[in-house]
């Protein structure tokens, strides 16, 4: 379900069984979304930008020891905020909108 032209909000869940890897990956997530627990991203995506995401994490990874999970809620301006459930302390997310300096 992937909204034309608009945002999907997407969960990416990774076990990486290298430090290197594991570091490369954390380091390439941060690129497209936001931590929301270790090991695991809410990462708003265009079409385009998930086909970016899939590229890049295909050239870190090795297939045969590794494994990342790619969840899609759907449209980022539906209801994925509602799908996404915490108990305990909730990590912080970033307001997005005007940055005033």
């Amino acid at each position: 379900m992937i909204a034309v032209g608009g945002l999907n909000c997407y969960v990416v869940s990774y076990d990486i069984m290298d430090q290197k890897r594991l570091h490369r990956v954390h380091k390439t997530m941060k690129g497209f979304g936001d931590p929301i627990h270790y090991s695991v991203f809410r990462c708003n995506l265009t079409p385009k930008g998930r086909v970016e995401l899939m590229a890049a994490l295909t050239e870190l990874i090795k297939h045969d020891q590794d494994r990342i999970m790619i969840v899609d809620l759907g449209p980022s301006d539906g209801r994925a905020d509602e799908r996404i459930e915490f108990l305990g302390v909730h990590p912080a997310v970033a307001e997005e909108g005007a940055v005033i300096i």
